[in-house]
């Protein structure tokens, strides 16, 4: 791939991660039988791809820094694909962390929403901001992302739960996104609570007959998800849902078993989502069906953290084989945008090695949104990057609590 604008040349890097080995099992273990890694290594970027990645004195044979548009010398820093966030509800008004005090004096997450709290609070406050006040919110939120290293990030909607605030909502993501570095997959999810004084039947025949008619022709959202969980939507009701945003071309999501097991990751095998999200009670069961069905398992260990609660079995879904993806769900409920911290919990809480958490936060959370091409480092990859300020990927999780990025390229342009 030579022909074409040489964008930028990062050379002399003490590491490149590509990304997963080829056949790499996605529970291998150790890191190096689980990554393809380069030392004294550099990339050369062509037309925002990946023209060449290896030792440095191979790629500036072909690709001399002299000629790039950028030289990054990158001298005992390592490289790694830029971090894909699968999962968050990033926009949003409002503040709540009176409920993390109030979760610390005992009170439970569904006390807080019975009490008109937690999702219903954020509700109120979105309905009475501004699309603008809301897309500077967001951006405010991308650039910090953007600083951990993140490149991609899915923002839901489902804090309107009417068709006017989700299209509102909808249109400050498509807004924040226009004109920010970090691409953007939006998702609609008007499925995630009922409404103050609503019937639970009566708002699923109104998310499938006037929200998602609505959210499809608008054309901002790509997927469909919905809270299938106890207290909130039943799996019946979910998959009314999901089919409903299928016929109108959205592709499912499911968040399942984060709070109790009531099989919304069957569904989710059933009805071909994109990624089953949260996941902390399913069985190994769900997870086999999961992996027949070629369905991502997207973790959200920072939900945990908040919560005060178990963190979901990693372990059985990479020993099913599983490709385990994580994600910070960064919301008012977990204010969190660091998908470093999100692999730091992984290797703690959940017994992830290095590896395979980077992975999780790459490869695998780039499958969650079907974006192919995002999550690696090879020939032909988006050259999207994070150049980590110390030798070698582990440090990510190990330095955790800081922001080991010290630089991001994005389509090889440097965005940090």
């Amino acid at each position: 791939m030579s022909a074409g604008n040489l964008q930028t040349v990062v050379h002399g890097a003490a590491e490149v991660v590509v990304g997963k080995r080829d056949g790499a099992w996605p529970g291998g273990d150790p890191a190096d039988e689980l990554l393809e890694v380069h030392e004294d290594a550099a990339i050369a970027v062509v037309d925002g791809e990946v023209a060449a990645v290896g030792p440095t004195e191979d790629v500036l044979r072909e690709y001399p820094a002299e000629n790039a548009d950028e030289a990054y010398d990158a001298s005992g820093q390592s490289v790694v694909p830029g971090f894909v966030d699968p999962h968050t509800h990033a926009v949003f008004a409002g503040d709540r962390s009176d409920e993390f005090e109030a979760k610390l004096r005992g009170k439970s997450y569904q006390d807080i929403l019975a009490e008109g709290g937690g999702i219903l609070r954020t509700v109120r406050a979105v309905r009475e901001a501004s699309e603008n006040a809301l897309a500077a919110n967001l951006r405010e939120h991308l650039d910090a992302m953007l600083a951990y290293g993140t490149t991609t990030v899915e923002v839901k909607s489902g804090y309107g739960l009417d068709t006017e605030t989700e299209l509102k909502l909808l249109r400050a993501v498509d807004d924040a996104a226009s004109d920010h570095p970090i691409d953007v997959v939006p998702t609609f999810m008007g499925a995630h609570a009922i409404p103050e004084g609503e019937d639970a039947d009566e708002y699923v025949d109104a998310v499938v007959d006037e929200q998602i008619p609505a959210a499809a022709e608008q054309g901002v959202a790509e997927f469909c998800d919905v809270f299938c969980e106890e207290g909130v939507f039943s799996v019946e009701q979910s998959r009314r849902v999901l089919e409903a945003g299928e016929e109108a071309g959205l592709t499912p999501k499911v968040h399942a078993e984060e709070l109790a097991h009531i099989g919304g990751t069957k569904l989710a095998a059933e009805v071909g989502a994109a990624s089953a999200d949260h996941l902390l009670h399913s069985t190994r069961e769900d997870v086999d069906a999961l992996v027949d069905a070629n369905v991502v398992p997207v973790v959200l260990p920072g939900t945990a953290f908040g919560l005060g609660a178990d963190y979901a079995d990693a372990e059985t879904m990479l020993d099913a084989g599983a490709p385990v993806a994580v994600a910070t769900d960064f919301n008012p409920n977990c204010h969190s945008r660091s998908m470093g911290f999100a692999q730091s919990l992984c290797c703690v809480e959940m017994g992830m090695t290095p590896a395979q958490a980077l992975v999780a936060a790459t490869e695998h959370a780039a499958m969650a949104l079907d974006r192919p091409a995002r999550g690696r480092l090879d020939e032909g990859s988006r050259a999207d990057m994070a150049v980590v300020d110390a030798p070698s990927h582990v440090h990510v999780p190990y330095q955790f609590g800081e922001n080991t990025v010290d630089a991001v390229f994005k389509a090889g342009d440097r965005v940090v």
